[in-house]
């Protein structure tokens, strides 16, 4: 095993000798202490891709919803004399082209990054026993599992999740974003150049439109059930989950074989 991962036994005695002779750890402390392992799975772009990633979804909803639904009043000043709508436009189109970086900089990193930045980018079909899995998760986040399993990636549920509301989802918004963006850009312009193609298979502005709104919602219901799926597994899982995007590690917090 990795010495980065753990520490010879010599000096791990030793410090939890100093422990419980100095602090108020009892031998059971310290006994969960020598159980608990740590394996690297995030790599640093795929952190920072993350949260860039969440910022820029939030900030494309907000301003994305009141785009949709414009505010009833604007008593701030005349209207010659605002530009409240504008700034909210800007605000959506700057975090969108984040966004469209970032994805394409995710992309390039399950490429050349480690094995787990790979996860999100496919599905295993054809694998029964992830289907299996699968289902004992979902029987798990319904409280009818005693245990949760341990998984050093993402587990199979959250495994299809991710593939379907971000490598799917995410890509869908783009490519209906840009394409709407194409609208005003005008004909000949490089956005229209790539997407304009999607206005006319879709054949109907509004209808494109509808079904942008449509694609924020789902990932406004994906975020709000990620948030507390990360939560719940950090406390009840036994194993970290809101920790390992900030510093990479899973951390496993008990000596079950899995």
């Amino acid at each position: 095993m990795s010495e980065k991962i753990f520490q010879p036994a010599r000096e791990s005695h030793e410090i939890f000798e100093a422990s419980r002779l100095t602090g108020d750890a009892t031998l059971e402390d310290l006994e969960s202490i020598r159980r608990r392992t740590s394996v690297y799975v995030y790599e640093a772009p795929v952190r920072l891709w993350h949260w860039v990633n969440a910022l820029a979804i939030t900030i494309l909803c907000v301003t994305g919803y009141l785009i949709g639904r414009p505010l009833p009043t604007m008593q701030i000043a005349e209207a010659t004399d605002q530009f409240v709508m504008g700034y909210i436009r800007f605000a959506h189109f700057a975090a969108a082209m984040i966004l469209t970086v970032g994805f394409f900089g995710r992309i390039y990193w399950a490429f050349v990054g480690n094995t787990h930045a790979r996860q999100m980018f496919y599905v295993p079909v054809f694998n029964r026993r992830f289907w299996k899995e699968m289902i004992f998760e979902l029987r798990w986040y319904a409280f009818l599992e005693e245990n949760p399993k341990k998984y050093v990636g993402h587990n199979p549920l959250a495994h299809v999740a991710m593939f379907t509301f971000i490598t799917l989802g995410l890509t869908f918004m783009l490519v209906t974003g840009w394409a709407l963006y194409a609208e005003g850009a005008g004909q000949g312009s490089l956005p229209d150049t790539a997407m304009g193609w999607v206005l006319g298979l879709v054949q109907n502005s509004q209808r494109l439109h509808t079904l942008h709104h449509l694609g924020m919602w789902a990932i406004v219901i994906f975020m709000i059930i990620h948030i507390y799926a990360a939560i719940r597994e950090d406390i009840m899982s036994r194993q970290s989950m809101v920790s390992t995007m900030i510093s990479g590690h899973r951390t496993f917090k008990d000596d079950r074989i899995e």
